[in-house]
């Protein structure tokens, strides 16, 4: 019971937001010259509710019925195919046509879709649509791993456990997921599961509370967060939790350590407050990052795209919402602007959008932010239920 307690202490180091009771709907944003007007549709049904649903996420763009500058068309081209037409403008001068597949008309509709907007948005951003998440949902009243596309097709549930999962996050190669799990001792262990057969194997489980476990970029490390020795410290092992190697020596908890985009950093939450600190993957003395935002700064998710981005939870008054810390300044600044809880960023591989849990007292759902805009797109259904502490994976 005391490893348990200690465990849930922890937990609420980063997990513990006072909600107001509120629903949780999209947040939209004035347009202005920073976006795109553009016509998307598709010749299906199907595809057109894509096209309206994926653009309809994006802050770079605004749907728009007349006075567009690019109109986008989605149609089949194939059982597992689509292709989308690119047109400039009322008159209609074509830009680009290009077919795209996939194992579903869905997947290929989503590679279609990026497709469009690498050649639309003008900053040479990449398209996010493709993406995949991991999360915990409690549909069934007990929390499990599942996954899904990003707009919650395909979704499969991973784990039937009925008992306390936590954090999954993916491997590099998006073919198995590191989560902690009560299930098999009653107690925090980390567990990995591989994707192509679903087998699962005890990564580690010592003395203590095991938790908060990332793959290093390259995918040939993991980094934790291990109890055993007394204060939660963070550790670092191979791909497979051996050669386990102390790196942070200090009577402070720690949480949530995070991978630098080379691999050679890792940040992570540490009390007081708590706040960010960054060290040497190798180890190290700690270096504070967060100052001038919040007394209280969490869950860093570090982008992979933009080396000096970090996007973290942070308290605003009575409530939680995003931020961005720009390591170059270490100057943070909050991005999401909604009338509930923000936690639990997790970055799209444009590195301008991320997938967050907007969270009330009734309700968690998964929602997009764009980070440049503030606008907010809920992406997990109500009828879903609870969903929350998603991780993004792309190719």
């Amino acid at each position: 019971m005391q490893r348990l307690t200690q465990f849930l202490a922890l937990a609420l180091l980063v997990a513990s937001p006072l909600c107001a009771q509120r629903d949780i709907g999209t947040v939209e944003v004035e347009a202005d010259n920073r976006t795109i007007p553009v016509r998307v549709s598709g010749s299906t049904q199907e595809l057109n509710n894509l096209a309206l649903k994926a653009f309809g996420s994006h802050g770079r763009y605004h749907i728009v019925a007349s006075g567009f500058i690019y109109d986008i068309k989605f149609a089949p081209a194939g059982s597992s195919a689509v292709r989308v037409d690119i047109l400039r403008g009322f008159g209609g001068e074509p830009v680009s046509s290009e077919v795209t597949s996939g194992s579903t008309i869905r997947e290929a509709f989503f590679a279609a879709a990026d497709v469009a907007v690498a050649k639309t948005n003008g900053l040479g951003l990449r398209g996010y649509f493709s993406s995949r998440l991991t999360f915990i949902g409690d549909r069934t009243g007990h929390e499990e791993i599942y996954t899904s596309d990003l707009f919650f097709g395909d979704v499969k549930q991973i784990t039937h456990d009925r008992a306390i999962a936590m954090t999954p996050r993916w491997s590099p190669d998006g073919e198995e997921i590191i989560y902690t799990s009560f299930f098999r001792s009653g107690f925090p262990d980390i567990f990995k599961i591989n994707l192509n057969n679903y087998s699962r194997t005890t990564f580690v489980s010592f003395k203590g509370t095991n938790s908060g476990a990332r793959f290093s970029p390259s995918g040939g490390q993991v980094a934790m967060v291990l109890s055993g020795e007394g204060e939660p410290e963070i550790y670092v092992s191979n791909a497979e939790g051996r050669g386990v190697s102390r790196k942070t020596h200090s009577d402070t908890t720690k949480a949530s350590p995070c991978w630098s985009p080379d691999g050679s950093r890792l940040i992570f939450a540490m009390q007081p407050g708590p706040q960010l600190y960054v060290m040497s993957a190798s180890g190290g003395s700690p270096h504070r990052v967060s100052f001038d935002t919040s007394s209280y700064c969490a869950e860093p998710d570090w982008s992979r795209t933009s080396p000096n981005k970090v996007a973290y939870t942070m308290k605003v008054g009575r409530n939680y919402q995003i931020g961005v810390l720009d390591l170059s300044t270490e100057h943070g600044e909050q991005v999401s602007k909604a009338p509930f809880d923000g936690i639990e960023p997790s970055w799209l591989p444009d590195g301008r959008h991320l997938v967050y849990t907007a969270r009330t007292a009734s309700s968690s759902v998964v929602c997009i932010l764009d980070t440049e805009t503030g606008k907010s797109v809920p992406v997990s259904p109500i009828s879903f239920g609870p969903a929350r502490q998603a991780s993004v994976w792309s190719r």
